[in-house]
């Protein structure tokens, strides 16, 4: 194992040990204030409403949601979690969030599909006495906290990984970089974050927005650069997420390379996952979701309950609306096939059966999957 890969493992053992600290210590402050709040006014009954962007990325409905609501049930067996998918539509999420105003919640956890035209509706939440947090991406308006992942350290694992992969090859050729969407807060963050590693090093020969993070629009992205650049000078591809990286594999394929350049991603979707095993994908970025569902909801049975959240957020942030914004904010890791067992598969995210499948027996017994 290489210098960087050794890091990084050293790294995902670092963070799942404080994420493990950390969560121990606020469910214990949670639980505290629980019986407080219990001595006061007798058995709470909340209900959080949670609304979440999409079900095209597989990590909303198998992990983000369950987290969320078990989590909730642990902190308070009497609360209730209302739940909405807005499949894309900003329009949408707009209307669930005045649902959830009008059902009179007691606080939103809100992943917003388009940060920007959301503001109107948090606003809206704020007027009504309805506290938001921020989930996974920075929603405008007067929010009341967030928690996400460091999205600037997402982009900079991504551009290491691939320089370090890329080696020699990074003075010879040109890379196609394929960001995430245009109205999603993240997807600016992990491109500052990638360009802070990669400009200089690397010539870029193409660059894309990618429209709602859909993996054909990043084929069909793809293709135009394939044709622009020519196969020969493009030597590796900055993809954000494991679903864009699926249709740029498919195009590079379907122009007949002869061997893939690396594609980076990120999420750690089982089929990226598969395709790091296979060879066909460099590598993602793990980012483990239960410290980051974990935190969403003690912030949000805190905020319910008309308490601040000094004890669980230690971190600070400013949104283009917002300032000082109580966070909670967490590392993510560099995924390759040296270490898919020491991450995802030790954290219970999957097993190796479910990864190793027939298709991918060889190629995992090659990896050492077992």
């Amino acid at each position: 194992m290489n210098t960087y890969l050794r890091r990084t493992a050293m790294i995902a053992a670092a963070v799942s040990m404080a994420a493990g600290l950390a969560a121990c210590g606020s469910a214990g402050q949670a639980g505290d204030n629980a019986g407080k709040a219990a001595e006061g006014k007798g058995k709470e009954k909340l209900t959080i409403g949670l609304l979440l962007p999409e079900n095209q990325n597989a990590r909303y409905e198998k992990f983000d949601k369950p987290l969320i609501e078990a989590k909730v049930e642990e902190l308070c067996d009497t609360c209730t979690v209302t739940y909405a998918n807005a499949q894309q539509d900003a329009a949408t999420q707009q209307q669930q969030v005045d649902s959830m105003i009008t059902k009179k919640v007691d606080v939103l956890i809100l992943d917003a599909v388009d940060s920007k035209s959301i503001a109107s509706s948090v606003k809206k939440a704020d007027q009504a006495g309805i506290p938001v947090v921020a989930y996974d991406r920075l929603a405008e308006g007067p929010i009341s906290a967030y928690t996400s992942f460091d999205n600037e350290q997402v982009g900079k694992v991504q551009g290491e990984a691939l320089l370090e992969k890329l080696g020699d090859k990074a003075g010879k050729g040109k890379i196609v970089m394929m960001n995430g969407s245009p109205t999603d807060p993240n997807a600016a963050m992990f491109k500052k974050g990638a360009h802070s590693v990669l400009d200089g090093k690397v010539k870029i020969g193409k660059e894309y927005d990618t429209e709602k993070w859909k993996p054909e629009n990043a084929n069909e992205n793809m293709k135009g650069a394939i044709s622009s650049l020519g196969k020969k000078e493009i030597v590796g591809v900055y993809s954000a997420n494991d679903g864009m990286a699926s249709g740029i594999i498919t195009a590079l394929k379907a122009a007949g390379f002869d061997e893939l350049p690396p594609v980076t991603g990120q999420d750690a979707e089982l089929a990226g996952v598969q395709r790091i095993v296979s060879g066909e994908q460099f590598m993602s970025v793990y980012k483990a979701y239960r410290p980051e569902a974990d935190a969403a909801a003690e912030m949000a049975v805190t905020l319910a309950r008309g308490e601040k959240l000094d004890a669980i957020a230690k971190d600070s942030v400013d949104s283009p609306t917002t300032e000082g914004v109580p966070s909670v904010l967490i590392a993510p890791v560099a995924l390759t096939v040296d270490n898919i067992e020491d991450t995802v598969v030790k954290d219970g995210l999957y097993t190796i059966d479910e990864i190793c499948t027939a298709k991918y027996a060889k190629a995992c017994e090659k990896a050492g999957l077992k």
